[in-house]
């Protein structure tokens, strides 16, 4: 008996010390991919596990009836749902968690193809305690795959959907979220499909 309990106590021991140190591990090597370069940060949207790490915000957090989520459609991730402006909805969001970035990047450049809406691409960081969003609207083309760069003081902030005229200046130090948002004034079914997502400092010749 003495030793079928100590037996027992070292398999919790085991699984107490080693095996959240192991997962650690892993979560340090998937961010160490992420950096492909000093100062060049890559998220990958055709890998198979990157759908999990997004989350949705619709409407329904004020009564809308908006439905839209991030889903895998033949080994392609897509911003997927439908508008409502009931309830004074129309919008839809997804976000995704960032490691802490290096200071001094200042472009982000995503490659995606759309369906001829206008979409935001949106960038969340932590002021005083306060959840700031910094905003940039780029237009799509049904159909089409192409690459939007935006340098980060291009984007506006915005705090519950008010633009912030004296906000700071965005860092990408700051940046502890990515995500996109769409909204619109009628009933639309939207889809907007995503590839890669680079976050990096821009070097002039």
């Amino acid at each position: 008996m003495l030793i079928k309990a100590l037996f027992t106590l070292m398999i919790s021991f085991f699984q107490q010390v080693f095996i959240p140190w192991s997962i650690g591990q892993h979560m340090a090597k998937s961010s160490a991919l992420n950096m492909v370069k000093p100062y060049h940060y890559v998220i990958d949207l055709t890998d198979d596990d990157e759908d999990i790490l997004w989350r949705s915000t619709n409407d329904g957090v004020m009564g809308g009836k908006s439905k839209g989520q991030i889903v895998i459609n033949n080994g392609i991730c897509m911003f997927t749902g439908n508008l409502s402006i009931e309830n004074n909805g129309g919008f839809s969001s997804i976000y995704r968690n960032l490691e802490p970035l290096p200071v001094g990047l200042d472009t982000i450049e995503i490659c995606v193809a759309g369906d001829g809406l206008v979409y935001q691409l949106r960038v969340i960081v932590y002021i005083n305690g306060y959840r700031l969003a910094y905003k940039y609207d780029f237009q799509t083309t049904e159909g089409e795959k192409s690459r939007v760069c935006i340098k980060l003081n291009d984007f506006k902030a915005t705090f519950r959907g008010r633009s912030i005229t004296d906000a700071p200046q965005l860092t990408s130090e700051q940046i502890r979220q990515i995500g996109f948002l769409v909204t619109n004034k009628a009933p639309v079914a939207f889809s907007l499909s995503l590839f890669q997502v680079d976050i990096y400092r821009q070097y002039e010749v």
